[in-house]
């Protein structure tokens, strides 16, 4: 995505910039400064005779950053969907796409999705690296769906654990589902949960408190 740019001229730097800014309909937390010309004094001494001149450029947001990358990503796939991005606290970027055919974006038990949150997350880690975004794509509501079928998992396997006295593996997850089985099981009386092994085949260890 190509940055929008305007170039202003003013009787100072800050009325150039002023002028830009009106333009781009933006703050001056949104945009990159370039001073092209100083405002100089003209014949005889007098100020304003030559302008100050601005090249005032438009930053890409995290929302621009995403929607591009997910355009060229569904371009590829051969899907059309609409892409809206939500910043919410603690810097969560909550993606949502909507369209025909999303079971193929979903893909098996969510694996196509994961792939393509785990990637949009390094693009958008790589372009903000002062800033640590946690990144959540998701379509047809299925994170939600999903979270709450794991989340029942994690009580039903906890609960086989106290039952039959010993610990119980989960297949393998990614790192957001084993976060939801975490945190699911958190204040769980009886067990713990660590993680074990290494991607893509870390999964959740549900072990018995033993006294």
């Amino acid at each position: 995505m190509t940055a929008k740019t305007v170039v202003k001229s003013g009787r100072t730097i800050q009325e150039a910039v002023q002028l830009a800014i009106e333009e781009l309909n933006t703050d001056l937390n949104s945009v990159k400064i370039d001073i092209l010309e100083e405002p100089g004094r003209g014949l005889l001494g007098l100020i304003g005779n030559k302008p100050g001149k601005v090249r005032v450029t438009l930053k890409n947001t995290p929302a621009d950053v995403v929607k591009e990358f997910l355009d060229n990503v569904l371009r590829h796939m051969g899907i059309e969907g609409r892409i809206t991005v939500q910043e919410k606290e603690d810097n969560i970027l909550y993606i949502e796409i909507k369209g025909q055919n999303m079971g193929i974006l979903i893909g098996r038990r969510g694996q196509t999705l994961d792939a393509i949150q785990y990637i949009t997350s390094l693009v958008v880690s790589k372009k903000f690296k002062d800033q640590h975004y946690r990144v959540i794509v998701d379509t047809e509501n299925y994170r939600k769906k999903r979270e709450e079928t794991l989340v029942k998992l994690a009580k039903n396997l906890a609960r086989k654990a106290i039952r039959f006295k010993r610990n119980v593996s989960l297949e393998p997850m990614s790192p957001y589902e084993r976060r939801i089985i975490h945190s699911a099981l958190q204040d769980e009386q009886g067990v713990t949960t660590t993680s074990e092994g290494e991607e893509p085949y870390r999964k959740v260890i549900i072990k018995l408190n033993r006294k």
